[in-house]
């Protein structure tokens, strides 16, 4: 179990992984390094429920929003590395857009969001008519 390695161990697979041990990795303490490795691995090159393009286009998607020109940069990279095409980066980029800029608006009209919840219900009521109609 990763918790139970020490932090040597987990130096060693990080380095071995990375080929050094990268930032923000190299600022965490020893002993929370420990805990923190097999999450980080995971989600970075490991495998998951949702595969690794669509991971770290969602982690672009998530950057951009909050701005982050590290993060911008590692997951627009790993990305790539990971078989994202020019295409879908740029689509990632914009389709990051939607959600700040109708957020917003729907935040500045103050819609209600048990009203916003009823009528959503309805349009995927509605589109799910639709797909079963083709």
């Amino acid at each position: 179990m990763a918790t139970q390695q020490q932090p040597t161990e987990v130096e060693e697979e990080i380095t071995e992984t990375f080929g050094m041990v990268p930032p923000p990795l190299d600022t965490i303490p020893e002993d929370d390094m420990v805990g923190e490795w097999h999450f980080f691995h995971k989600y970075t090159v490991g495998e998951s429920e949702i595969p690794p393009k669509y991971r770290e286009l969602m982690g672009l998607a998530v950057a951009a929003n909050i701005k982050c020109p590290y993060c911008i940069h590692f997951h627009r990279k790993a990305a790539a590395m990971h078989g994202a095409t020019d295409e879908e980066l740029a689509e990632a980029a914009s389709l990051a857009s939607l959600t700040s800029r109708y957020s917003a608006m729907l935040h500045a009209q103050e819609t209600d969001l048990d009203e916003f919840k009823v009528k959503m219900a309805q349009v995927a009521d509605h589109l799910e008519e639709q797909m079963a109609d083709d």
